[in-house]
């Protein structure tokens, strides 16, 4: 069993308050879970407005297969948000 993890230090340019850098995280995390079954949550900076760490955190039978999980996190992220700056840290357990 591998276990693998992104952390996501995710920059929101456009965010003037705490609200609408909540709900520009809230679709971030409702969009992964949904789309790949990953666990989702942000784990530090919450009450900075425009700074976010979010990690996924996702199980799998082999390291391919973490791996493909993850790197398909990525795209994702990196084609449905183009408008954030996102800086990525990947580990593989």
């Amino acid at each position: 069993m591998m276990i693998g993890s992104l952390v996501m230090q995710i920059h929101i340019h456009d965010a003037g308050s705490l609200k609408e850098k909540r709900m520009v995280i809230r679709s971030i995390k409702e969009k992964l879970r949904s789309k790949f079954n990953v666990s989702v949550s942000e784990v530090d900076n919450q009450d900075l407005w425009q700074l976010a760490t979010v990690a996924v955190v996702t199980v799998a039978p082999d390291k391919n297969q973490v791996e493909s999980i993850l790197q398909n996190v990525v795209n994702f992220i990196y084609s449905n948000f183009p408008e954030l700056h996102i800086d990525v840290s990947k580990e593989i357990f």
